[in-house]
């Protein structure tokens, strides 16, 4: 008969005959000490309560107060201990060891310091405790007080106090303790030198801590985790995988820690095939070899692989945390994908987690990377409590969706707050300024970062104010900003300068950051098709020819431009003129029907944005069939009705005549247009653009209409672009009696202005 039911037909036997001798009462609660049954020993003192039963020592007492701290019944426990009349050092340490587990510090320190007599076991108990319980410090006081005591310390001690100076990196302590364990020649003992190789390890000491696991005799698997851990934490994932095919040598098995591990340093050193294999291999997977998986693929540009992972991980039934789902949400933000990001919003509401501060952080950036402020906002705006991420990402959100107003007064709430401003907060804020063409303010800003707030500008900051300064016309500021870094400008900013001179057909300083980006990355195509782009815009068709010759003599590859959008969860890639597309054919008729409803609109492609030498029939066909324009056409095949807008994401910057493109779609089909390029969000909406076509004065360059059956070049030489530095209204407006000075009649000129820059 199963020993549990004994004990409860024992206990029933009890409540039936009435009182019981002392014998039997000593053999009972010795009965379920032994069997670890809280109930029946809840029975046995209540029957001992209603016979006004007292023994006559502690030890009764004693078997039931340990079980009640073994079993977690704090209440019933503290009840017990307060009527017991007698009282021993059994009786304090179990009230030690119960506060301990339940992480009660300040009860364990109380009754520490009311117990009559202390011993050995009430050190370790309390020393263990607080180590235990993120009380490094006061571990390490009670460890001292443990020896002017006179209470000699035992393996055990020497564990927790080597676990508090590792919680505190004291690597001086721990030395001065591991002194003494060689003096007590207690270093032989497995627990002692994990402990000291943990210390070492953290503590960034990884070829003292390989010493000591070199000379261990004897090694468990938390042995072999610890050291596989320890070169992981100290970024040599090549040594953590090494050793761990020693590991598979040995005679130990690797548990879920060590497998953890190993993914962690594949993930570290960029393998991210042989994480995924190790990763397959693994039969039983917890949440935190998952969670190791995912991450690894969502901050190794493997998005896609992170989202079926995730997927995977629900199928199994295995719970993610708020670090999990953070991690998915911010892969979902990275491909731009609202479908995902609002499914794994709805599932961490439904695991209610999306009140954590990392869900709810990932959550309003995931929104706005998806163009989708509104919902941040929401988001942001309900969160019980806030941290400078959380901020950050409202702000750099705001900013990249062209609402630079909101987002600079978002960080006045957030000074207002107190709460202090970092780094990134300042990329944001700056960025702001850029698109909104305030020189002034993000001089002020960038000025208060050292200032006011003890913060060293970074490359990203010096990239915003040499953006900032080189769109308004004042590349000279630009450079001499650059001259004064106290580190050497990196690819970001001379990538800036480039495209700012490519924006200002400035050669002169084009040439100069195309001549230092290649100096840094001789193989990165980016500067020679910026500089050959801009030769092109010139008509130096040489200098074009020239720079593709280089390019090929150092086998420097073009990227692709290419565009996709998502339609009913499945998401469709398109290039230039692409023709590969299983619809290809009624896109391009699509397409050709939606441009000649344009142009009797008044909409004409800009064949000066064509960067080849090409006939101007060559040239329509090239500039008419941009990525993003057949991505848009085929968004309106499939989805001809409805109000919600329709979404593209282009891996590059949108160029002027498809961003004028998709103001007239939007304004003729009444559908809101949202597309995201490498620089920022664009909203269209009925012919208006979010970014207030600031982000590039060169829409106004060279720019071609047809209207009355007049052909109008507005060509600006560079003495005149030179005056458009004095913002986007102003400069439109200079155009427009520019246009009337040209071409006389102000009805046309009118018209031309409000259809092409004032919408």
């Amino acid at each position: 008969m199963n020993s549990k039911l004994k004990l409860r037909q024992a206990i029933d036997t009890l409540y039936t005959n009435g009182p019981a001798s002392h014998e039997c009462y000593t053999r009972l609660a010795l009965e379920c000490f032994r069997a670890c049954d809280v109930d029946q020993a809840k029975r046995l003192k209540s029957h001992m309560d209603l016979h006004l039963f007292k023994p006559n020592d502690t030890f009764i007492h004693n078997r039931l107060l340990n079980l009640y701290a073994k079993s977690g019944e704090i209440s019933h426990a503290r009840k017990l201990f307060d009527e017991m009349t007698q009282r021993d050092n059994f009786s304090w340490n179990a009230m030690l060891s119960l506060y301990a587990k339940s992480g009660l510090v300040e009860d364990l320190r109380v009754i520490f310091d009311n117990i009559p007599s202390r011993d050995s076991v009430s050190y370790n108990t309390v020393i263990s405790g607080f180590s235990g319980n993120g009380r490094a410090g006061q571990a390490l006081g009670v460890f001292l007080r443990m020896q002017k005591e006179g209470h000699k310390p035992t393996e055990y001690t020497h564990v927790s106090v080597l676990n508090a100076c590792t919680q505190l990196l004291d690597l001086r302590r721990g030395k001065q303790i591991h002194g003494r364990i060689i003096i007590c020649n207690l270093g032989g003992n497995v627990f002692v030198c994990n402990a000291l190789t943990d210390l070492y390890a953290r503590c960034g000491e990884i070829d003292q801590a390989r010493k000591l696991f070199d000379r261990m005799v004897i090694r468990n698997v938390v042995t072999w985790n610890l050291m596989i851990s320890g070169y992981l934490k100290n970024r040599q994932p090549e040594k953590c995988i090494d050793l761990f095919h020693e590991m598979q040598v040995s005679n130990l098995k690797p548990d879920q820690v060590t497998v953890s591990s190993v993914l962690g340093a594949y993930i570290q050193g960029g393998y991210i095939d042989e994480a995924r294999k190790v990763f397959g291999e693994v039969r039983e997977k917890d949440e935190v070899c998952w969670t190791t998986m995912i991450v690894g693929c969502a901050q190794n540009g493997k998005e896609e692989d992170a989202l079926l992972l995730f997927s995977e991980m629900l199928l199994e039934n295995a719970r993610p945390d708020g670090y999990t789902i953070s991690s998915v949400v911010s892969s979902c933000a990275k491909l731009a994908s609202l479908y995902h990001g609002k499914v794994v919003h709805g599932k961490a509401f439904l695991m209610g987690v999306d009140d954590d501060l990392l869900v709810s952080s990932a959550l309003v950036d995931m929104y706005c990377k998806c163009g989708v402020s509104r919902d941040a906002w929401t988001i942001f705006s309900t969160m019980q409590t806030r941290n400078v991420v959380s901020w950050n990402s409202m702000i750099g959100g705001y900013a990249l969706n062209g609402q630079d107003l909101e987002a600079l007064s978002l960080y006045e709430n957030m000074l207002e707050e107190n709460l202090k401003p970092d780094s990134v907060t300042f990329v944001g804020v700056l960025s702001a300024c850029v698109h909104a063409g305030l020189v002034e303010e993000g001089k002020e800003y960038f000025s208060s970062m050292n200032d006011q707030h003890g913060l060293e500008p970074t490359p990203d900051h010096y990239a915003c104010m040499v953006n900032l300064f080189g769109r308004s016309g004042n590349m000279d500021k630009a450079v001499d900003l650059i001259s004064s870094m106290s580190q050497e400008p990196n690819s970001l900013i001379w990538t800036t300068v480039l495209s700012v001179c490519v924006m200002k057909g400035d050669i002169k300083h084009g040439e100069m950051a195309a001549r230092c980006l290649i100096e840094l990355n001789p193989f990165n195509a980016v500067p020679y098709i910026m500089l050959s782009n801009m030769y092109a815009a010139h008509g130096r068709w040489k200098d074009v020819a020239s720079i593709r010759s280089l390019m090929k003599s150092k086998h420097v590859k073009k990227f692709s431009a290419y565009s996709w959008i998502e339609i009913d969860n499945e998401v469709h890639k398109f290039v230039a003129d692409d023709r590969t597309h299983p619809d290809a054919k009624i896109i391009h008729v699509q397409l050709k029907r939606l441009i000649r409803k344009l142009q009797e609109a008044g909409f004409s492609p800009n064949t000066n944005l064509v960067l080849h030498d090409f006939g101007e029939d060559e040239k329509l066909e090239s500039i008419n069939y941009h990525s993003e324009k057949l991505a848009l056409a085929y968004g309106l095949i499939k989805k001809p009705c409805g109000v919600t807008p329709i979404r593209i994401i282009k891996n590059i910057r949108t160029c002027a005549d498809c961003h004028m493109f998709m103001k007239f779609v939007s304004n003729i089909a009444r559908r809101p247009v949202i597309l995201r390029d490498s620089n920022r969000f664009h909203h269209f909406v009925e012919g208006k653009c979010s970014c207030k076509d600031y982000w590039d004065t060169a829409f106004t360059q060279g720019y071609s209409k047809k209207a009355d059956g007049t052909r109008l070049n507005v060509l600006i030489d560079g003495k005149e672009c030179e005056e458009l530095k004095v913002g986007f209204y102003s400069s439109n407006l200079y155009l427009l009696f520019r246009i009337v000075d040209v071409f006389g009649p102000l009805e046309l000129a009118r018209y031309f202005a409000y259809e092409m820059w004032l919408t």
